[in-house]
């Protein structure tokens, strides 16, 4: 089935793609800059998270999903030093701002490779990667169960999927808060960061995220898609969530 992300109901997946390579296309060279002052610099202790829960071995090959700018995958890259990551999004400004930063040495010396991809259709073969990362990629795809298949599909046995993605706190006065903070505070500091003319696609990004599922409806959605053990630990209250999706290894 296939959703509007902004709403979460029933909508042809092309209005949700094209809409999203809109926005992103648009805000690219300011994307990271809304990140650090919407989230007061707290992706940063997200990040470092991920990496913690990644098992990444030097030997590994990884494949980050919806890399965008590539935080993720030099995130990885300077605290694991994987054998290659490839960086992957639908959007290739996103891209083009993720192969400057690798120019300038952000990889730390690791090998990457960039490629535009449909994370709901993936040109990669069966279990061709060790790990797969993923940050706040998920809640953009309006075939999300289709994605996670694909994402299973081309992991390793054993492999895991570390996906870091806005949640929802489980106080309900940290919830209340949060909800009103991005109804009013999310579109005023992307006007900030990418201009006023941009603040639409911060409304989206809003409603999308109070659009999205819940930790255990996430971790649901990961089973659905054949992973075998999913475990997820809450960031800053709850408003993130970095989940990690096991696929079984070989018998």
């Amino acid at each position: 089935m296939s959703i509007d992300t902004a709403t979460g109901q029933q909508a042809p997946a092309e209005l949700s793609s094209e809409r999203v390579k809109d926005i992103f296309g648009h805000i690219a060279t300011r994307y990271e800059r809304f990140n650090a002052l919407s989230s007061f610099g707290a992706y940063k202790a997200w990040l470092r998270g991920m990496a913690r829960q990644a098992d990444i071995p030097s030997t590994a090959t990884v494949l980050d999903v919806a890399g965008g700018t590539g935080d993720v995958s030099f995130t990885m890259a300077k605290r694991k030093h994987p054998k290659l990551i490839v960086c992957s999004d639908l959007v290739p400004e996103m891209l083009e701002v993720a192969q400057e930063h690798y120019a300038q040495g952000s990889a730390d010396g690791v090998p990457m490779e960039f490629q535009v991809v449909d994370a709901q259709n993936m040109p990669f073969e069966d279990e061709s990667f060790d790990v797969l990362t993923m940050a706040y990629g998920i809640r953009n795809m309006p075939e999300r169960e289709r994605a996670l298949r694909e994402m299973h599909r081309v992991l390793k046995p054993g492999g895991q999927l570390v996906c870091l993605e806005f949640s929802t706190p489980q106080n309900p006065v940290w919830r209340g808060l949060y909800h009103v903070y991005l109804q009013v505070l999310i579109p005023f500091w992307g006007g900030v960061a990418a201009g006023r003319e941009n603040v639409e696609g911060f409304t989206y990004l809003s409603k999308s995220i109070k659009a999205f599922p819940d930790q255990q409806g996430l971790a649901n959605m990961m089973h659905q898609a054949g992973f075998a053990e999913v475990t997820w630990k809450n960031y800053t209250g709850g408003i993130a969530a970095v989940h990690v999706a096991k696929k079984a290894p070989l018998a």
